[in-house]
């Protein structure tokens, strides 16, 4: 029996539907992975780009409002406190908070006699120039505070601690701000593809495609340049004691800050925190925190015997 031509026409619109199910499905498939691999870190890299403003409080106790100018114009908001035992330390909050992050820790610094400077990092609270939580332009607030310090009356020395991105920042500025006299960082990771490879492990395509992405757009959205990894600014200041302050519940947390012991040698002290989270320790332990934090500055900065008086 010779098929009819609608029969031979249903099977030929079978024949070619299927190809097309298989176009529909491969081009879904490929703009699947397009936003993940691609929109997903470009995502990251547009949020990451903004201001992240906000309106700061009164100033703690004991401490005035500043304006810190940095090396290219930026103005910076900050609290400043005056020192009683000598030494004066920068407090730097983490990415899209602002010096109200930090208001605990700089009272407790100021009530061990520190000077603190803790400004809003640049493209954050009160502070002009524009996003980067990432802090790519973070050495120069670095600097602009530092430069602050040493030409207030009694300053004989300058630590630093930083939460975050804060931490980050002050490692990566050790090569280039050489008044910094010690650091203390709490939850510091990555902030660039330099620092994300500095794992073993990381460098393939496949670990490292969404960090290059990211921080590739990163670069083009805010026209800044990474900066120095944090490696290779420890190399570069290897005098510098470093107290790193790390999350047990973070692993990342934990197995950067052991490269970054193992780059600086003896002169790194690491305290792992078990039951706090991601720059959590001193609402977990404040007493030991003061302590441990006042102590590690006190052996750095403070001449044995010298009350600052």
């Amino acid at each position: 029996m010779t098929p009819s031509a609608g029969s031979r026409g249903g099977r030929s619109g079978r024949r070619a539907g299927v190809p097309r199910a298989l176009r529909l499905l491969t081009l879904g498939i490929v703009a699947l992975l397009a936003v993940v691999y691609l929109g997903v870190p470009i995502g990251f890299a547009a949020w990451a780009s903004i201001r992240h403003p906000a309106e700061v409080g009164t100033p703690p106790p004991g401490f005035g409002n500043v304006t810190l100018a940095a090396e290219d114009g930026v103005a910076l908001e900050a609290w400043y406190a005056p020192t009683s035992n000598g030494a004066a330390i920068i407090l730097l909050h983490g990415a899209t908070d602002s010096r109200e992050g930090v208001r605990a820790h700089a009272q407790m610094l100021a009530a061990r006699g520190y000077g603190v400077i803790a400004p809003d990092l640049r493209g954050h609270g009160e502070s002009g120039g524009h996003g980067n939580a990432y802090g790519w332009e973070g050495t120069r607030d670095v600097r602009a505070a530092a430069a602050f310090l040493q030409q207030q009356p009694g300053v004989r020395a300058i630590g630093g601690l930083g939460l975050s991105l804060g931490g980050e920042i002050l490692l990566g500025a050790l090569n280039a701000t050489p008044s910094l006299g010690a650091v203390a960082s709490e939850g510091a990771t990555y902030r660039s593809i330099g620092d994300f490879l500095a794992l073993p492990g990381r460098e393939g395509i496949v670990q490292s495609w969404m960090p290059r992405v990211m921080f590739a757009a990163t670069g083009v959205f805010t026209g800044d340049e990474p900066p120095v990894p944090i490696l290779e600014s420890l190399a570069e200041a290897p005098d510098v004691p470093l107290l790193l302050i790390v999350s047990a519940r973070k692993p990342s947390e934990v197995d950067y800050n052991t490269r970054f012991a193992e780059t600086a040698g003896p002169r790194a002290e690491v305290w792992i925190v078990e039951d706090a989270g991601h720059t959590g320790a001193f609402a977990a332990h404040a007493g030991e925190y003061a302590d441990r934090v006042g102590n590690f500055f006190e052996g750095a900065l403070i001449t044995p015997g010298w009350s600052g008086e």
